[in-house]
């Protein structure tokens, strides 16, 4: 008898016990289920919920590892031992040392994201009496991409198991939930912990050890990791910021977001594969360059002067929005997600168009935190049901007009 059957009738067995559910998700994990459906029809298929999450799980690993380059080579280029990459394929970028300072501390966020979120999730599936769903397999990759690379581990573990039990589990768990999970998770750590979410010292790794020590009277060189964003929300000076550089991602910001190449690979990949709507995606990049233009507009009319504090991101070209956030990582990753986003063709150019459009209009208007694509996510999710509403009163009346004609 093999290992598979030997589990099955384990679980047969104790299928009257609370922790089942536990067990049934490590078996599903591991193995197809035994069970078979019985008369009717059905519909055969290769595609599942796991499926699913493990193809964006895939869309999303490049820009994982990318993500522990990048955290390595910010280090050593703040610490003044390299020299600029000056490009994607530069050889102090790809380097070991690169890497192992980037697995060192993104590796610890990834454990934290899904030891703790699978743990709250199998803790509910056993109160509840229901089976481990496999929602949580992409908020607990998603999740260490979109905080910075030195968060505290502690302060993400609570953060998760916010966002696990307020944003999804409150409402039934997957499935159910109107908020996007990982953007909840999000909002939690700005809202409670701002000063680990933005600032000019928390985006390249031990910067925050090493302005604590300079603080102190060490003698240190200061780092600063200031992001795009925020250098032109304070209208400093970009000399020397190469634009390639931004578009392949050799800048400091969030582990997963800042290479907008990995990201549109990745939108391909869901796009072919079906599984990421690519009208969300378009019409949220087309919300954000419409959005820019109508600030360039007032720039080049002359309505607002360079000594405004929203001057810096107001005269942004329209276009380099895409490359210097993290709107595009939002536009493929998160306002797709299929639960929370609209369900209807319509609705979704509307919903992707509100975010886009929103998303730069907070990142302008709120200089102290220059990056509006999570929270304008967040709001859009909200609405979602309300714009899929409309849309489809809207087809019913148009529908019933029809009937009227012809029964004239």
């Amino acid at each position: 008898m093999g290992l598979k059957n030997k589990l099955h009738n384990f679980k047969e067995k104790n299928k009257d016990k609370k922790w089942l559910p536990g067990f049934n998700a490590l078996f599903t994990f591991l193995y197809t289920p035994n069970e078979t459906t019985h008369g009717g029809t059905h519909i055969k298929a290769a595609d599942d919920l796991k499926r699913t999450m493990n193809t964006v799980i895939l869309a999303l690993v490049p820009c994982l590892i990318f993500g522990m380059f990048n955290a390595g080579y910010q280090h050593y280029l703040a610490l003044g031992e390299i020299e600029s990459a000056h490009g994607f394929l530069g050889a102090s970028f790809w380097t070991l040392d690169n890497l192992w300072i980037g697995a060192l501390t993104v590796l610890p966020l990834v454990a934290v994201s899904y030891g703790v979120g699978l743990a709250v999730e199998f803790i509910f599936a056993v109160i509840k009496g229901h089976e481990v769903e496999e929602g949580y397999l992409v908020t607990g990759m998603l999740v260490p991409l979109i905080v910075p690379v030195d968060i505290p581990l502690w302060m993400l573990a609570v953060a998760v198991i916010f966002g696990v039990v307020i944003g999804k589990e409150v409402f039934g768990g997957t499935g159910m939930n109107i908020l996007n999970p990982a953007l909840t998770i999000r909002a939690f750590l700005f809202f409670a912990y701002p000063t680990w979410m933005s600032g000019d010292k928390v985006w390249v790794h031990g910067a925050v050890e090493r302005d604590q020590a300079i603080a102190a009277g060490q003698n240190l060189d200061a780092i600063s990791g200031e992001t795009l964003l925020g250098a032109y929300a304070q209208n400093s000076s970009l000399a020397g910021i190469d634009y390639w550089d931004m578009f392949w991602g050799i800048i400091p910001g969030s582990v997963g977001e800042t290479s907008k190449f990995l990201i549109i690979i990745g939108a391909l990949f869901l796009i072919f594969t079906k599984i990421g709507s690519w009208r969300i995606m378009l019409s949220t990049v087309i919300g954000a360059l419409v959005m820019g233009l109508i600030f360039n507009g007032v720039v080049d009319a002359g309505w607002i002067g360079d000594t405004s504090k929203f001057y810096g991101l107001m005269s942004v070209p329209f276009w380099q929005h895409l490359i210097i956030g993290s709107i595009l990582f939002g536009a493929v990753y998160m306002a797709t997600d299929p639960v929370t986003a609209a369900q209807t063709n319509k609705g979704k150019w509307i919903y992707g168009f509100l975010i886009g459009f929103i998303s730069i209009m907070i990142r302008v208007f709120n200089p102290a935190y220059p990056e509006g694509v999570f929270l304008a996510i967040l709001l859009m999710n909200v609405f979602a049901p309300t714009i899929d509403h409309y849309v489809v009163q809207a087809n019913v009346k148009k529908r019933m007009k029809r009937i009227k004609v012809k029964t004239a």
